[in-house]
């Protein structure tokens, strides 16, 4: 005999439960005073650069544009939590939409386990909000979030294409993007192997009440004045130029290969 669903009630006291227990296992009412969340969009042909081992990368076939990195709520201590795990049970009505654009970009790494990672590191610390209190529903806000900040849209919009020659400058980029995003948005890149700066990824800092943009003067964490390892994430140089590589299936790593 199949397993009934849960009346609401029931179903809305497990949920309680569960996040009863994540908070105990977090440190208690500070694992909820999160006010900030970072939205995190990737380039898959910058992602790759970003590996040390480059070989490691892949791009499915069907990817063609900006993937999802993760929604982030920013606490003050680590909070990646066991005690609630994901099921793929949990996210099934998601999966097909999740594979298009929120893919592993790991040969190691199945999308389930990448998306496993962000629900223990990410998901569990926003469940303390009504609207993120399941990992249905925090995977369903982090898909429509791709919508109302639609990165490829903009750049398609102004000419900004994938180009192994052609640079854009930063100042520029960020003048196109903040009145979306919001002035505290962040620019990041990695660096290859000829010095240029690759565009990686943009970060957008969000308010915890609506995921609106910007989080009252939010401050980037670490320090911005150290150079940093070549492929190691960075802010790009505010008054420098960036590439766009262009996304390569066959060979991910060496997107400018032909």
């Amino acid at each position: 005999m199949g397993r009934s669903a849960l009346p609401l009630q029931d179903a809305r006291l497990t949920a309680l439960m569960l996040l009863t227990t994540v908070v105990m296992a977090m440190g208690g009412k500070d694992f909820c005073s999160w006010k900030c969340a970072v939205f995190t969009q990737q380039w898959p042909s910058g992602f790759c650069k970003s590996l040390i081992n480059q070989s490691d990368c892949i791009i499915p076939e069907a990817i063609n544009d900006w993937t999802i990195h993760g929604l982030w709520p920013q606490t003050h201590t680590e909070s990646s939590c066991d005690c609630w795990p994901l099921f793929r049970s949990d996210i099934q009505e998601l999966e097909e939409e999740l594979m298009q654009r929120w893919p592993t970009l790991v040969k190691k790494h199945t999308s389930f386990f990448f998306w496993s990672l962000e629900w223990k590191r990410h998901g569990s610390t926003a469940a303390c909000e009504e609207g993120l209190n399941s990992p249905l529903r925090y995977f369903q806000t982090s898909l429509r979030l791709v919508d109302k900040f639609n990165l490829s849209s903009i750049l398609k919009k102004a000419d900004i294409t994938p180009s192994c020659d052609r640079p854009y400058k930063v100042k520029e980029l960020h003048g196109l993007l903040a009145p979306s995003f919001g002035e505290e948005l962040e620019i990041q890149c990695v660096r290859d192997e000829k010095g240029r700066e690759l565009w990686y990824q943009v970060k957008i800092p969000l308010s915890r009440a609506g995921f609106t943009v910007g989080c009252g003067n939010y401050t980037w964490e670490g320090q911005r004045s150290n150079p940093s390892p070549r492929n190691q994430p960075h802010p790009c140089p505010a008054k420098g130029s960036v590439y766009l590589l262009p996304i390569n299936h066959q060979h991910p790593s060496e997107p400018c290969k032909h």
